[in-house]
């Protein structure tokens, strides 16, 4: 998590960190009454039907992704979940945990982020900083100037 932290300081990225219980699931922060300033997210990790890439959707926290709808509007062939194994292997995470901040620990970017267009026009977003015990609240500019030091592809699509 520190690692987290370390990363948007030296890009100057200013933030707010809330402390909470676990949460695993949209669900789980509805039921907490967990209320912050920014939009929640949540953050789907997928594989394409060979395993050879994978994708970490990131969109508005109540809306449904149809992901046949995705494969086909993007040529993505067919996708699905990934499992635990591959969430801990290409983003260093535990389910429960999944954030864009993941990337942080894919140095080769592999992983294809894809960004659900509507949350460009959100003023905050708010993420789990690779823990579910915490949420990280930004601009959703310094969240594009986060993604765009990475060294991963990123495609903002409206989703």
């Amino acid at each position: 998590m520190q690692y987290v932290y370390d990363v948007l300081d030296a890009l100057h990225i200013q933030y707010k960190v809330y402390q909470h219980p676990p949460v695993y699931t949209v669900d789980d922060v509805d039921k907490l009454s967990l209320e912050f300033e920014g939009k929640g997210c949540k953050n789907l990790f997928l594989k394409d039907n060979n395993g050879k890439k994978h994708f970490l959707i990131v969109v508005e926290d109540h809306k449904r992704v149809d992901l046949n709808q995705l494969s086909k509007d993007h040529e993505l062939g067919r996708i699905g979940f990934a499992s635990e194994n591959r969430l801990m292997k290409y983003l260093g995470l535990l389910p429960g945990a999944v954030s864009p901040f993941g990337i942080i620990n894919d140095t080769s970017g592999e992983v294809i982020v894809i960004v659900d267009k509507d949350l460009l026009s959100e003023n905050l977003l708010t993420f789990h900083p690779n823990i579910n015990t915490a949420t990280v609240e930004l601009k959703t500019s310094d969240f594009v100037k986060f993604l765009e030091s990475r060294k991963n592809t990123v495609y903002y699509w409206t989703l």
